[in-house]
């Protein structure tokens, strides 16, 4: 097999892997709220549901996966792009003329400081995912409890 089919390869193992295990838990986090739900009506003295906190602690569970997810994923996609970069810029500091002891200490400054920015910029990106994803799926877990509560209808 060739190298880039090798790294394709790779790719699309490592996101089935992720969107399995990401499947998984959303069913898994969905199926915690609805029983959630569903234990709370048939217990009408104490009401957790209505309050909104089990759709609330869905939607951060939620929020976080999908942050997360959203950080592999554009790691994946950075890390080649990063090591390109870096592989210019050694390369222009070669042909301007660097001791090679000079370029080592730039290469490993300019390493830590590519790896740092690329770190900041992928917990922002986690970050701003996660929060959109969290305040989306409690709207639509709040407003598709309320429109079952609304039509009478109940589940369980």
């Amino acid at each position: 097999m060739s190298k880039r089919r090798t790294w394709v390869f790779l790719f699309i193992s490592v996101y089935a892997i992720l969107l399995s295990i990401s499947w998984n838990f959303l069913k898994s986090v969905l199926s915690w709220y609805e029983s959630t739900i569903s234990a709370d009506s048939s217990n009408p003295t104490i009401s957790i549901s209505s309050s909104g906190w089990p759709a609330l602690y869905a939607s951060v569970l939620l929020g976080v996966a999908f942050g997360v997810l959203s950080m592999v994923a554009a790691l994946a996609v950075v890390l080649p792009a990063t090591l390109v970069t870096w592989i210019t810029i050694l390369v222009l500091l070669t042909f301007a003329g660097k001791p090679r002891r000079d370029l080592v200490l730039e290469g490993k400054k300019l390493t830590l400081d590519i790896i740092g920015f690329v770190i900041k910029i992928l917990i922002k990106e986690g970050n701003v995912v996660a929060a959109l994803c969290a305040v989306l799926a409690y709207f639509v877990l709040v407003i598709s409890r309320n429109k079952q509560l609304q039509n009478g209808v109940d589940d369980h």
